[in-house]
C-alpha cells in the first residue's frame, strides 16, 4: 500500500521527509520530554535567544520549564566517546516568548545535529542535507553561508575590546552602515569603513569570496575565508541556490564557525538557522565540536498560503507612511523613474503601482510599516528611527534618509528638580525607549503610557517628566516646559524584509541607490 503525501500538510509532508533523509545519512531520532529542569537554561541563558522561559514546580518542589530550546539538552546529554561523533535528529516543540502578542508561542522544530570529534566532510554533509531539507518544500530557496571567524577576526585586527562588540553585532545583524559609523565613533574607532565594507560581502559564492579576500587582515580572517570556500567547493548547488554573506552574524556566544540560514520563497523570515557551536558543547564535554541547524516547521504550512497570493517576484512592494514623510519620499523616487500614473493623494485607494518600473506602492499608518515589511507585505518601507528603537523589528536597516530630523528628549517643567530618592514618574508612547534609557542610568521609573497630548502629563501633575518626540520645541516652551536631556536622534529610515533582500536583491539594490542620489 502506497501512501500518498500529498495528503498532508506542507510542514507534515517535509518532517517525514527530513526524517527518512537523516535516518539514510545515520542520524538516530532523539526525544526528550516537554520538561527540563530551569537550572539548565538558567546557567546557559546567553546561549538562548531569549532569557525569558516559561517555569513551573512539579510535585517534588523542583523547578522545571517548558523547554525554550533542544540544543541545550543534547549537548548536555550526548557523552560522544572520544574520536567518535555522535548523529541525532529531533522533532519537538519549544516554547518561546512572542514579542509581538507578549505571550508565548509553540514552535514546531526538527533538527540534527552533529556532535564529537568530526571531518570537513561531515560538516559538508550538514549542508548538503541542510540544501535537501529547503529542495523538499518544492519552491525556489536559498541557502547563505557565512563564518564567524571572518568576523571576529576583523574586530581583532581593529582593536574592539570584547565588551565593545554587541553593539557593532547588532548594526552589523541589521546591515545598518549609517548605525556603525555611530556606534564606531562611540567607542572611539576613527575608521568604520572597513566594518562598513563587510555588509556589502554578500551574493554569489566566487564573487563574495573574491572581494572578501580584499578586507583580510589576519591569519584568522584567512582561515575563515578558506574553510568558507573549501564547503563551498564541495556543494553541487552553486547556482543561484547557494550564496554567500558575509555580515550574516548569529550569536557571537552561540555560533563559532561557519553559520548558515535558509529562506523559501514567498516566506518572510528564514526556515532554517544552523552553524558551529564548538564553544556551547565544550561546556558540557571539553574538546568536542558540534554542528547543526533546525527547521522551522511552523513556517512551512504558510508556503500554500503565499503561493495562493504569490505576485510578480519583479515587483517591488514599498510602504509608504501616510503623510508628509510618504510624500516626500515617494515624491523622490517619482524623480528618478518610480512614479505610478495614479496619484495616491487623489484617489481613495491604498495601493498604486507602476508594473513598467517594478514598484507597487501601500500607503499605512507611519507605526505600521515596519509590520508589513518585517511579515513580508511589503519589501522596504520608509520609518522613523522612534518607531524601529520601540518596536525592534527584524528587519535590515540600509538606509539613514536624513529626512525627518528631529530628536528623543526627556523634558518637564522648567523649575523641575529631580528626586532620587523615589521612582521618576515618566509618561510617554514609547515605552521601551523609555525603559532601555533609564536602565542604562540605573534610575528607578514608574511608567505612565499615553498615546496623545504628552505634554499634558508634567503641567498636571500626572509625571515628572516625559519622553517624547521633540522637532523644534516650541510647544514644550508655550507651556512652561524645557529639554531635560536629548540622547536620540531621529530621521526616517529605508528598511528591508530580509527574505526579500535576498530574492530580491538586483531590484531593491537599484532602488536605494537611486534614492541615495536624490538624497544626496
Amino acid at each position: 500500500m502506497n501512501f500518498d503525501l500529498n495528503i498532508l500538510k506542507q510542514a507534515e509532508r517535509t518532517a517525514l521527509q527530513l526524517r527518512a533523509l537523516a535516518e539514510r545519512a545515520g542520524y538516530r531520532k532523539y526525544h526528550m520530554g516537554r520538561f527540563e529542569e530551569y537550572g539548565l537554561y538558567q546557567d546557559n541563558r546567553s546561549f538562548l535567544t531569549s532569557e525569558q522561559v516559561l517555569t513551573f514546580t512539579d510535585l517534588d518542589g523542583r523547578l522545571l520549564a517548558l523547554k525554550p530550546d533542544v540544543t541545550l539538552s543534547i549537548a548536555k546529554n550526548v557523552q560522544p566517546a572520544p574520536g567518535q561523533c555522535e548523529k541525532y535528529y529531533y522533532n519537538e516543540k519549544v516554547y518561546r516568548p512572542s514579542r509581538e502578542s507578549h505571550t508565548f508561542v509553540e514552535i514546531d522544530q526538527m533538527g540534527l545535529e552533529c556532535m564529537g570529534t568530526f571531518t570537513q566532510e561531515d560538516v559538508r554533509d550538514q549542508l548538503l542535507l541542510a540544501l535537501d531539507a529547503l529542495a523538499l518544500c518544492g519552491t525556489e530557496f536559498r541557502l547563505e553561508l557565512s563564518h564567524m571567524g571572518f568576523l571576529t577576526g576583523l574586530l581583532d585586527a581593529l582593536g574592539v575590546q570584547e565588551r565593545l562588540r554587541p553593539a557593532l553585532l547588532e548594526q552589523i545583524r541589521r546591515k545598518s552602515a549609517h548605525g556603525l559609523r555611530q556606534e564606531s565613533a562611540k567607542i572611539g574607532l576613527t575608521d568604520a569603513d572597513d566594518l562598513c565594507a563587510l555588509l556589502e560581502l554578500s551574493g554569489p559564492v566566487e564573487d563574495t569570496l573574491t572581494r572578501a579576500g580584499a578586507l583580510v587582515k589576519n591569519e584568522q580572517m584567512a582561515q575563515a575565508l578558506s574553510e568558507l570556500a573549501g564547503l563551498c567547493r564541495q556543494l553541487p548547488r552553486e547556482g543561484e541556490e547557494v550564496t554567500v554573506d558575509l555580515s550574516l552574524a548569529g550569536d557571537m556566544e552561540y555560533y563559532n564557525g561557519l553559520v548558515f540560514q535558509g529562506y523559501l520563497s514567498g516566506l518572510a523570515a528564514p526556515v532554517l538557522k544552523g552553524g558551529r557551536y564548538d564553544l556551547l558543547a565544550r561546556k558540557f564535554n571539553p574538546g568536542i565540536s558540534a554542528v547543526g541547524f533546525a527547521v522551522y516547521l511552523n513556517e512551512l504550512d504558510r508556503l500554500e498560503t503565499a503561493a495562493a497570493d504569490d505576485q510578480e517576484n519583479t515587483i517591488l512592494n514599498v510602504a509608504l507612511p501616510k503623510g508628509r514623510l510618504g510624500d516626500k519620499v515617494y515624491n523622490l523616487l517619482a524623480q528618478v523613474g518610480y512614479g505610478c500614473e495614479e496619484n495616491y493623494n487623489d484617489t481613495r485607494k491604498l495601493v498604486v503601482e507602476n508594473k513598467q518600473a517594478g514598484i507597487r506602492y501601500f500607503l499605512v499608518k507611519p507605526s505600521d510599516v515596519a509590520i508589513y515589511v518585517e511579515h513580508g507585505a511589503a519589501d522596504v518601507g520608509i520609518v522613523g528611527k522612534d518607531i524601529l528603537t520601540e518596536s525592534n523589528p527584524d528587519v535590515y536597516e540600509l538606509l539613514d534618509t536624513g529626512l525627518g530630523k528631529c530628536r528623543m528628549c526627556v523634558a518637564g517643567r522648567t523649575d523641575f528638580e529631580d528626586d532620587p530618592g523615589r521612582a521618576l514618574r515618566v509618561a510617554t508612547k514609547f515605552v521601551n525607549i523609555a525603559k532601555d534609557y533609564y536602565a542604562r542610568q540605573g534610575r528607578d521609573i514608574d511608567i505612565i503610557k499615553l498615546n496623545g497630548s504628552i505634554e499634558l502629563a508634567p503641567l498636571l501633575g500626572l509625571s515628572d517628566v516625559i519622553v517624547d518626540i521633540v522637532e523644534t520645541g516650541t510647544t514644550l516652551k508655550e507651556n512652561d516646559l524645557k529639554v531635560l536631556t536629548e540622547f536620540l536622534p531621529i530621521s526616517a529610515r529605508f528598511i528591508a524584509n530580509k527574505a526579500s533582500y535576498t530574492f530580491k536583491k538586483q531590484a531593491l539594490t537599484t532602488l536605494l541607490e537611486k534614492l541615495q542620489e536624490v538624497i544626496g
